[in-house]
């Protein structure tokens, strides 16, 4: 073990943080380019786009839940995360490299249209991210102890994955996308096999309940998974429901799915939120508070990945003016690409330097969930900004810097306040679960929100979706308490 692991200094937490630096590099590059790439390069209209979108959700509901338990058990090449990571960052830069050169694919397939393609590879490059990214995050959670140092361990996570994520839109702006693209390759790759060499695994973690042989002994069932997970019932019969229909190229007139599972959504939400852990165990406790999470969670994820999906179509329509059907010129296209890509640099400048400099330090006076809660709130309300004034470019980059205070504790705080509710020796199962309030929500905002946006004539629709949902969610995190059993400071 390094003598930086064993006195947890600051340059072991970075070190720490460049596996998942990597995939979060990578997936920079799919917020950047895939949907400006399959709208310009391919022509696919905007619920084509969506439809590839909800490829990647759809790998991470199996894809994250998986790797999650088999990480739990499994010891090889001296880890329990290792060779996850280097296998996920290897397959993600194959998949990258693949993105500009869907069409020279399907070409020497045989095809003729290249929208299978396109789905096809963003499928492979989003498992790849999510294969890789539950061990970049358990591992995190592994080899820190609970409390303030696990707090500082994903805060310093984020502000290293952001610089990179910065760096990943500064070259798009600067350059172009496909730039971005084989550059990326190469970090991909490096962040991925060279840091893990140098964290040396626990090769065993205790588990939080009093009697660990029971803990160690007991089997996942697919019951202890969806109890676990009852908060996000209405989202996952969703989502089967919308796969169903569109490979059957089924279309219905009606929203009676929708709308039930809308019911069903908001009833177990408000089971999980007024259900007490007064009297139980620390692990029933840890479960019902994790509940609450993924409740609120959830709905952070259907705002935020409507503007990722649908940012381009909006910069178009309100920006430039361009109306559906209307193919702009190759210097139009660059040019809401660079729009694109300066605004979510901006996002994830502010995203890199909050976490560790400043989220962090506020965690210790007024807890993780409260700083989480006030940080969606300020991203709701930079929603309705830029609904109400985003006309212009700049205007577009003021608001997305104020959006960027959610997005630093998004991507941060809740694996802080998740990883220390649940069982430790569980760590991989629960943050494939924790990232089904990720996936799920998503699937909703590729195909709902994409059928919704594609049928508007008026793209502000975008920004209400985002504005509403991240006001419900702020709602929500206000429920959430912090942990009884550990101090602040501690």
């Amino acid at each position: 073990m390094l003598d930086i692991q064993k006195k947890l200094t600051n340059s072991f937490y970075g070190l720490l943080s460049l596996p998942a630096t990597a995939m979060g590099f990578a997936l920079s590059i799919q917020i950047s380019a895939l949907s400006w790439i399959l709208s310009t390069k391919y022509h696919l209209n905007i619920e084509d786009v969506g439809l590839v979108w909800a490829a990647g959700p759809v790998a991470g509901i199996l894809g994250q839940v998986i790797i999650g338990i088999v990480s739990d058990k499994v010891w090889l090449w001296n880890g329990r995360r290792r060779p996850f990571i280097f296998i996920g960052g290897f397959i993600a830069a194959l998949m990258l490299l693949a993105l500009p050169n869907i069409d020279i694919i399907s070409k020497a397939l045989g095809l003729n249209g290249i929208l299978g393609v396109a789905i096809i590879v963003a499928l492979t490059l989003d498992l790849a991210i999510n294969v890789s990214f539950n061990p970049t995050r358990s591992i995190i959670a592994d080899v820190t102890p609970e409390g303030v140092e696990r707090t500082k361990g994903y805060s310093w996570m984020q502000t290293v994955s952001g610089t990179f994520g910065v760096l990943a839109y500064v070259i798009g702006a600067i350059w172009d996308n496909y730039t971005l693209i084989y550059i990326g390759v190469i970090l991909v790759i490096a962040l991925s096999v060279v840091p893990i060499l140098f964290i040396q695994e626990p090769r065993e973690i205790k588990s939080n309940s009093k009697d660990d042989s029971v803990s160690e002994n007991s089997h996942t069932g697919l019951l202890e998974i969806l109890n676990s997970i009852q908060p996000l019932w209405g989202f996952l019969i969703y989502a089967v429901y919308v796969i169903v229909i569109r490979i059957a190229h089924f279309r219905t007139n009606n929203y009676y799915i929708e709308i039930l599972c809308f019911i069903i959504t908001l009833f177990f939400i408000s089971k999980s939120l007024l259900a007490s852990s007064k009297g139980k165990s620390k692990n029933a406790a840890g479960l019902i508070s994790f509940k609450k999470v993924l409740a609120a969670h959830s709905f952070t994820w259907i705002g935020i990945q409507t503007m990722f999906i649908y940012m381009f179509a909006y910069v178009q329509f309100k920006v430039f003016n361009i109306s559906a059907g209307s193919t702009p010129t190759n210097v139009l296209q660059l040019e809401m690409g660079r729009v694109v890509s300066i605004s979510f640099l901006i996002l994830n400048a502010v995203g890199a330097i909050l976490p560790a400099f400043v989220l962090e330090p506020i965690t210790r006076k007024i807890g993780r969930t409260f700083t989480h809660a006030i940080c969606i709130s300020t991203m709701a309300f930079g929603y309705f900004g830029l609904l109400l004034f985003g006309f212009t470019p700049i205007i577009i980059y003021l608001f997305m810097a104020f959006l960027g205070i959610g997005w630093a504790s998004t991507i941060s705080l809740p694996f802080a306040i998740m990883s220390q509710k649940v069982d430790q020796s569980k760590m991989g199962l629960y943050m494939g679960l924790f990232n089904l309030a990720v996936v799920l929500p998503q699937l909703v905002a590729s195909f709902g929100v994409g059928q919704a946006v594609e049928k508007s004539s008026d793209k502000s629709l975008i920004l209400v979706v985002s504005a509403v949902t991240l006001s419900i969610s702020a709602l929500l995190w206000f429920f959430v308490k912090e942990s009884d059993d550990k101090s602040l400071a501690d």
